[in-house]
C-alpha cells in the first residue's frame, strides 16, 4: 500500500460524502468533490490513497473488532481524515474582546484611572465544518503554540459579565521561525521537488552521517 498518494477512487469518493450527508448534515459536506494532487513532482500518482474500505464502518464501529489500542488509533486517523478531506472548510469569525475590570467599571462616570482594559484577540467559530469529524493536534512544542488570533473565543454579548479565573503576568517576545523535525524537512523538500518519497528516509540519514545536522 503506498503511503504518499492523495487520490481516491470515484466509488470511494461517493461512498464517503453519502456517509457525511447522513452523519453531519447538508452543511458538513463540500460544495462540490474536493480533489487533491501531491506538490512532488515525480509522484507516482497510479495508487489510491490510504483509506477506509467501507466509510460507513465508524472508529467507534472497529473497536468492537480491533483489540489492540495502536491499531484503534491508527484506523481513527485513516477514517477522520479519508472523511474530513470532503467535508465543508471550518467558518471561524474573527474578533476582538475588551473586558473592562476595576471598581470603577460598572459606573459610566468612573475616570479612566479606575477602570482596566484588557483586550483577548481571537476567533469564535460559526461552523465546525470537517472539525466536526478531525482536529489536527498541534505539535507538542514551545514554537508551535498557537497564536494570540488564532486562540478561540467563547461568544459573548456586549455587556456581559465574565467570571475571573486567573491573572497571569507573563512578557511575549516574538519567536524565531521553528527548528526542522523531519517531518516538516519532508514538507519542504517536496515543496522545492528535491528527492521522492522512497528516497527521503536515505537523504535525512546522509545528511545525519556526514553531520550537517544535529537532531
Amino acid at each position: 500500500m503506498r503511503t504518499d498518494s492523495v487520490s481516491l477512487s470515484k466509488d470511494a469518493v461517493t461512498e464517503i460524502r453519502d456517509m457525511i450527508k447522513a452523519t453531519f448534515g447538508d452543511k458538513a459536506l463540500s460544495d462540490g468533490i474536493n480533489e487533491y494532487k501531491t506538490k512532488s513532482k515525480n509522484a507516482q500518482e497510479a495508487h489510491e490513497a490510504i483509506r477506509p474500505t467501507v466509510a460507513a464502518e465508524t472508529p467507534q464501529k472497529a473497536e468492537q473488532d480491533l483489540h489492540d489500542e495502536d491499531q484503534r488509533r491508527l484506523y481513527a486517523l485513516i477514517w477522520k481524515r479519508a472523511v474530513a478531506c470532503q467535508m465543508a472548510p471550518a467558518v471561524f469569525d474573527t474578533v476582538a474582546v475588551d473586558l473592562v475590570a476595576g471598581p470603577g467599571a460598572k459606573a459610566a462616570s468612573s475616570t479612566p484611572a479606575e477602570r482596566h482594559v484588557f483586550r483577548a484577540n481571537g476567533q469564535t467559530l460559526l461552523e465546525p465544518g470537517f472539525l466536526a469529524a478531525y482536529h489536527e493536534d498541534h505539535d507538542e512544542d514551545e514554537t508551535d503554540v498557537e497564536s494570540e488570533d488564532e486562540a478561540a473565543l467563547p461568544v459573548l454579548e456586549p455587556g456581559e459579565r465574565v467570571t475571573l479565573d486567573q491573572l497571569r503576568p507573563e512578557q511575549h517576545f516574538t519567536q524565531p521561525p521553528p527548528r526542522y523535525t523531519e517531518a516538516s524537512l519532508v514538507k519542504s523538500l517536496e515543496s522545492h521537488g528535491i528527492g521522492r518519497p522512497s528516497t527521503y528516509a536515505s537523504i535525512i540519514e546522509t545528511l545525519r552521517y556526514r553531520r550537517y545536522v544535529e537532531m
